[in-house]
């Protein structure tokens, strides 16, 4: 149950809340993956799934979304927050990456995928557009199919004091996302940010507080250093970090942007 850190053979723990976002946090495990919830926001603030490329199973993809019950509904953000607008239920775990092992294993874990927890709201040209979140989960999911790779891959929304209100949550405008796999015995990882400000429409559209990553448009997709993330997020994440294969001197030119999947480093 729920997200080994020991899975890829070397450590590699998921990213840690700081000490006050983890007394408002939730540690919920289910198949192959594990949400941390800030019931403060109600939304992820780190997910961790274990991948097993050559035991992937290819299911239905189905549309059951529930709410958690081992939790309060008031500290999801459930059904009510994608209704009757342009908002999709996004996967922050991909439906596809914890659906492997045995059949029934499989389908449980993909039924899985489909809880409130584990959901954010992505404007629908960000969560289903080829060119940016899908295309680049896809293209991280055929790498270890392909390869027969293990991966532990780490996604969430960027929970900025400045994402836009909301039906009383407020809308992530950044996501994030770190694959992390054995290369030879050694811990490797990269990072990604991608963005949905220019697609997301709210009554009370909030700008996010300027900083000094670049600005992000509505179909671009950035490999970034895995300290970047730790920083944006406050996630404490020194593991990920140290192993970190974008060169050091690639990462102190700026974010990489992607054209397309042979750009990505892994």
């Amino acid at each position: 149950m729920g997200f080994d850190t020991q899975f890829l053979g070397v450590p590699a723990p998921m990213p840690r809340a700081g000490e006050v976002e983890a007394a408002a946090s939730v540690d919920l495990e289910y198949l192959h993956f594990s949400v941390v919830l800030d019931t403060v926001r109600r939304l992820a603030r780190v997910t961790g799934v274990n991948v097993d490329g050559p035991s992937l199973i290819d299911l239905p993809r189905g549309d059951d979304w529930r709410l958690d019950e081992r939790i309060p509904a008031d500290w999801q953000a459930g059904p009510e927050i994608y209704a009757r607008n342009d908002f999709d239920r996004g996967h922050l775990v991909r439906r596809r990456d914890p659906v492997w092992g045995a059949p029934e294993i499989a389908a449980r874990a993909n039924a899985e995928t489909f809880r409130y927890p584990n959901a954010a709201p992505q404007a629908s040209g960000f969560n289903q557009s080829k060119e940016l979140w899908l295309g680049l989960e896809d293209h991280v999911l055929e790498h270890a199919e392909v390869y027969g790779l293990r991966l532990s891959v780490f996604t969430a929304p960027v929970l900025a004091a400045g994402d836009p209100p909301y039906r009383g949550i407020r809308v992530p405008l950044r996501f994030w996302k770190v694959v992390a796999w054995n290369d030879g015995g050694r811990l490797a990882t990269t990072a990604f940010v991608v963005d949905q400000a220019p697609l997301v429409d709210t009554s009370e559209v909030v700008a996010p507080t300027p900083g000094e990553t670049p600005p992000l448009g509505p179909f671009r997709t950035f490999q970034v250093p895995v300290s970047d993330v730790a920083e944006l997020t406050g996630l404490v994440m020194p593991e990920l970090e140290a192993a970190d294969v974008l060169p050091v001197t690639v990462a102190v030119t700026g974010w990489r942007q992607l054209a397309g999947a042979g750009d990505i480093r892994l």
